[in-house]
């Protein structure tokens, strides 16, 4: 059952900058970066992307005069050499200015992860998940003073008592559980209508991701696991979660629903999930952008 598969492409991922990550902590590389006449900036207001207008949206990238001076601004790498190796940036900032001089428009986050591809949208993933972070953590949580940006936005350091603080990804396991031919789908109460997915939940201190696969089968679908088998992963920043896909070997068959977490679950063979990733199924599958989808397309593979 798990030998053989081939891993499909996964959303919000292939991104074609070179993160630099030795660039970061010179103060000084970042200043000359920023002042290069190629430098270009990924505008975020209120978390939205400001993409091009027309039939293939791209990121549309800002000059830095069009980024107000006071804005967060963070690194997120180079480019590649066809681009000259151009710094990239983004920014929180209001973009009605943009809007109006230059034709852009802007975008709810997932609803540009399904417009970029070549790895675009995983910038906008980065941005995100980045600029969420310095917006919710102004104060250091050691001591409470006034935290400030550092590392070109990979770390904010605290005014009072000099702590270091760094941004956080939370793990998410999101699985399939096989039993036979079939595969388990659920459905949350806030999903789309006629919308199954994989079952996911968030790891636990103290816990791999084997026992947060089998607990979270377990608590919300009252499912029992033998092997587990990791497939892929994918950021998904909303906020800032890793969601790490895998398979599990179903040792029961027997539904029993947490209702306050799954408002249905079934067992589903693989030519129903072939039509629901066709559009022509009685259900609905998740978008390609989501690693719920590689999940349903790897196993029919």
């Amino acid at each position: 059952m798990f030998d053989g598969w081939n891993v499909p492409a996964v959303g919000l991922t292939g991104s074609p900058l070179d993160r630099a990550d030795h660039l970061r902590r010179d103060p000084g590389a970042m200043v000359a970066l920023r002042s290069r006449p190629d430098a270009r900036w990924l505008v975020m207001d209120d978390l939205k992307p400001v993409l091009t207008q027309g039939e293939h949206p791209d990121i549309l990238w800002a000059y830095r005069s069009d980024v107000p001076h006071d804005a967060v601004s963070v690194f997120l790498g180079l480019a590649g050499s066809k681009d000259g190796g151009a710094p990239r940036f983004a920014a929180a900032a209001p973009a009605a200015d943009l809007v109006a001089d230059f034709g852009g428009k802007v975008v709810d986050a997932r609803a540009a992860a399904v417009m970029l591809g070549d790895g675009r949208a995983e910038i906008v993933a980065q941005a995100r998940s980045l600029l969420d972070w310095h917006a919710r953590h102004k104060f250091c949580a050691n001591c409470g003073a006034p935290t400030v940006l550092n590392k070109a936005g990979y770390a904010r350091s605290c005014q009072g008592c000099g702590a270091e603080h760094f941004p956080r990804t939370d793990p998410v396991v999101i699985m399939l559980a096989i039993n036979g031919d079939h595969a388990l789908v659920g459905r949350q109460p806030n999903f789309p209508k006629r919308f199954f997915s994989a079952l996911a939940g968030f790891v636990e201190p103290g816990e791999s991701l084997e026992e947060a696969v089998a607990r979270e089968l377990f608590e919300e679908a009252g499912i029992r696991t033998a092997r587990v088998r990791y497939l892929a992963s994918q950021p998904w920043p909303f906020p800032s979660s890793l969601m790490v896909a895998a398979f599990a070997e179903a040792t029961n068959v027997d539904i029993t629903l947490d209702t306050d977490e799954l408002e249905e679950a079934r067992w589903v063979t693989k030519d129903e999930v072939r039509a629901a990733l066709a559009g022509t199924g009685d259900w609905l599958a998740p978008p390609p952008m989501a690693i719920a989808h590689t999940l349903l397309q790897a196993w029919v593979a």
